[in-house]
């Protein structure tokens, strides 16, 4: 109103109330500030605030941890339920069916994955055939967040004429061997997954692809005078989920990788912000995943995240695009997803995580 009467005083003209004016103005701002002026919040609203922020960074862990607890879990499935352990080789003997719960499987090749540790062995060697009229494969190595190193075989930097790799330490400074690849994961664990090529899938191609592939060496470059043979064991009997689940497990997994790898420079930002989680972090106890309650909040919002626009399996079926549209997912007033049925765009990938949460409890056995 004194801004109006003040506009009016100057159409007018006169200098004495536009002074009056002026002043009037001055006053209903002074007066204005004041009564704006900051309160001291209640413990209630900062007790609010401390555990929204928590959530925010349950929310930002889960984000930036997906990667790590995908390699986790496929892991965790292979020491818990296979004969499999570091630095051998598990595979399909067959074409994938419905028990291999992993990512992205195909099942028109067959699958040999092998996890790879250099914390107790140092330096190791990973021989890929070259290939022949006998089979051919790809290959790709990353390392624990899932970074790729390098691909191997008929597609990859040998073009099918073979190589050695050599995953190497993190801080590695010895002497590379001439004949070999080295790949610097800067973690301690890495994993290759490799796809022997397949020409139909008779009993005969089958074991054609199978026996080419099974000239995969992976030995200690400590032991490449006399290499102890690979040992190979097939898990195709094996119901092998690596499903991420949006609950409680999620920070399990990503507490055992945080415990047990060094923070690559990439992740500075996150040391900080994890930390205000909990003071602790590398101690022992309390956990990572500490504040259940406020995390599991924030992982259901990281999911409702992850999966807007994204294919979902639903009943364990990813959605296609001759079935319809894909469902996307909202926030509900109760904070939960929810499908909401409308057009988008089939399969614009961002990682398609199954968006159901499936029963059962984590798997910890260690590394």
């Amino acid at each position: 109103m004194a801004i109006a009467a003040l506009l009016r005083v100057r159409r007018a003209g006169s200098l004495k109330q536009l002074t009056i004016a002026a002043a009037s103005v001055s006053l209903a701002l002074v007066t204005t500030a004041s009564a704006a002026a900051p309160r001291e919040p209640s413990a209630e609203r900062t007790a609010e605030l401390d555990r929204r922020a928590v959530e925010r960074r349950a929310v930002e862990a889960v984000i930036w941890g997906m990667p790590a607890v995908n390699y986790d879990l496929m892991l965790q499935e292979m020491l818990n339920k296979t004969a499999g352990k570091v630095n051998q080789m598990i595979y399909w003997g067959r074409p994938l069916d419905w028990k291999n719960q992993t990512l992205t499987p195909n099942p028109d090749t067959l699958y040999f994955m092998s996890f790879l540790n250099t914390r107790d062995v140092g330096p190791i060697v990973i021989e890929i055939p070259p290939a022949d009229q006998d089979g051919s494969l790809n290959a790709n190595l990353v390392n624990v967040w899932q970074q790729p190193l390098e691909d191997a075989g008929l597609l990859g930097v040998d073009k099918g004429k073979g190589i050695k790799l050599l995953m190497l330490p993190p801080g590695y400074s010895g002497a590379i061997p001439d004949g070999y690849s080295a790949l610097q994961p800067n973690t301690h664990g890495s994993y290759a997954l490799y796809r022997s090529n397949l020409a139909s899938h008779v009993d005969a191609d089958v074991a054609k692809s199978l026996a080419y592939a099974k000239r995969i060496k992976i030995y200690p470059l400590a032991q490449a005078s006399n290499p102890p043979p690979t040992v190979f064991t097939d898990v195709k009997d094996v119901v092998f989920d690596s499903t991420i689940r949006f609950d409680d497990s999620f920070f399990a997994n990503l507490d055992r990788i945080v415990q047990g790898e060094p923070w690559l420079d990439r992740d500075r930002a996150m040391i900080d912000q994890l930390r205000s989680c909990d003071p602790q972090l590398r101690a022992d106890v309390p956990p990572l995943w500490a504040a259940a309650g406020v995390f599991r909040q924030g992982v259901a919002a990281a999911r409702c995240r992850e999966d807007v626009g994204t294919p979902l399996r639903l009943q364990g079926r990813l959605s296609d695009p001759a079935s319809g549209p894909a469902p996307r997912m909202s926030r509900t007033s109760s904070g939960r997803c929810s499908p909401i049925a409308f057009s988008i765009r089939p399969f614009r990938w961002k990682g398609c995580f199954r968006a159901h949460a499936q029963p059962g409890s984590p798997t910890t056995k260690a590394r």
